[in-house]
């Protein structure tokens, strides 16, 4: 093999190999941090302040089947009405969605469908439409399929007495982990994602994210700067970095746990975390360097702001360094022994930019759920399925650069009865 691709090769698995590890150390530190630091806390446990009049949006499409259980829990908030407007957002909807919505229009003068018949079908189009009708400054927004308990607005409206905030995050928790192993393993995930990473970031005052659900944003600074983008399915994350390239904070409600329904089959599940890394690597595209080049971020803000961007760019960078490894082997270029050894040393990194066994497993223990400690080697069977729906992803959003087209987006399957 000819010794500059060798060299080549070799210094590729050497950059991954440091990648990996400031993955590791990034989650050790989370982890550290929220098992052993006091913790910051949310704005509802020390204020008590003059409730905000609230828009809540709810997307919908062909969503008959969990329509009625969001629209009746925000029924049930314990927010003041006179302070609360509700706009379910019937986006094409082809089955019952729009007679269940009309009913309930009539019955609530503070529920006010809107039916989209035209115009792009999407989450970030709907909410645009949806935001133009909207009465209030403050605007939250749940999935169709979430069950948010009655003090969830109040606990999320809070947020915004802080004039420094542009956007809050609940805590999303999975209701069907019976359902499933996928539901079990999804519910790890989830509760190391909010228990440990985001509350740990929203602590060390990093880059604490808003997730498109449980969640919610003044409505002047997203008209300030245009509205969400339907070319980027990750309207969540261009939110999150769009607001702190502009000074603005997002705020995490650890406390603030709201309910969702994950998906229950494999297929629907893999199609999901595809779409995420296709619209989380688009909107790493728009604000790689506009992060890096904020000033209104520090070092560190801007250090977990990158790493975060290229969190669904890892698994490529895995496979990809696999690669390089079977083909200095194979080519006698490098004694297999030391080849061996970086190839675990990267392996054992990459568990830990997964974090099921620093996130997952402190996360298990801060919930006091002790025995789904069990369920965690099946994290490894997860890592290897999200790698490759991860990757699926990826590609898509090159595909979508290169031929700059706005994606369909698709909408996950239902398993309630």
């Amino acid at each position: 093999m000819n010794p500059f691709l060798v060299w080549i090769l070799q210094l590729y698995i050497y950059f991954v190999a440091v990648i990996m590890m400031v993955y590791m150390i990034r989650h050790v530190i989370f982890t550290f941090n929220r098992l052993n630091k006091n913790q910051r806390r949310f704005y509802h446990e020390i204020l008590d302040s003059e409730l905000p009049p609230v828009t809540i949006l709810v997307p919908m499409h062909n969503e008959e089947v969990v329509a009625e259980g969001v629209l009746r829990a925000l029924i049930e908030s314990d927010y003041p009405k006179d302070l609360m407007e509700i706009i379910p957002i019937d986006d094409h909807s082809t089955d019952r969605t729009e007679e269940i919505l009309r009913q309930y229009g009539e019955r609530y003068p503070y529920i006010r469908p809107l039916y989209r018949r035209t115009g792009m079908r999407g989450k970030p189009a709907g909410l645009n439409d949806a935001i133009e009708r909207a009465s209030h400054e403050i605007v939250l927004v749940f999935d169709a399929d979430y069950q948010p308990p009655a003090d969830m607005v109040k606990q999320l409206a809070m947020a915004f007495v802080d004039p420094e905030v542009g956007a809050v995050m609940g805590r999303v928790v999975p209701e069907n982990t019976r359902g499933s192993l996928l539901t079990r393993i999804i519910d790890l995930e989830r509760s190391g994602g909010y228990q440990v990473d985001q509350q740990a970031r929203f602590s060390l005052n990093l880059i604490p994210q808003y997730g498109g659900t449980v969640g919610g944003f003044r409505k002047s600074v997203l008209l300030s700067i245009g509205g969400f983008n339907p070319r980027i399915l990750a309207e969540d994350t261009d939110l999150t970095y769009a607001l702190y390239t502009r000074g603005w904070q997002v705020a995490y409600a650890n406390r603030a746990e709201c309910y969702e329904e994950s998906p229950e089959d494999w297929g629907v599940r893999f199609r999901q975390v595809r779409r995420w890394a296709r619209g989380h690597t688009q909107a790493a595209f728009r604000h790689f360097l506009p992060t890096l080049g904020s000033k209104y971020l520090n070092f560190w803000q801007k250090l977990d702001g990158v790493l975060l961007l290229g969190v669904y760019a890892v698994p490529t960078l895995l496979l990809t360094a696999i690669l390089c490894h079977i083909v200095l082997l194979l080519s006698g270029a490098v004694a297999p022994f030391t080849l061996l050894l970086a190839a675990a040393f990267i392996i054992v990194n990459a568990y830990g930019n997964f974090a099921p066994f620093f996130e997952v497993g402190s996360a298990t223990l801060l919930d006091g759920g002790h025995r789904r400690l069990w369920l965690l080697p099946y994290m490894a069977f997860a890592f290897v399925f999200n790698v490759w729906a991860v990757v699926g992803g990826l590609k898509d959003a090159l595909l979508d650069v290169a031929r700059e087209g706005t994606p369909q987006w698709e909408k996950t399957e239902r398993f309630r009865q």
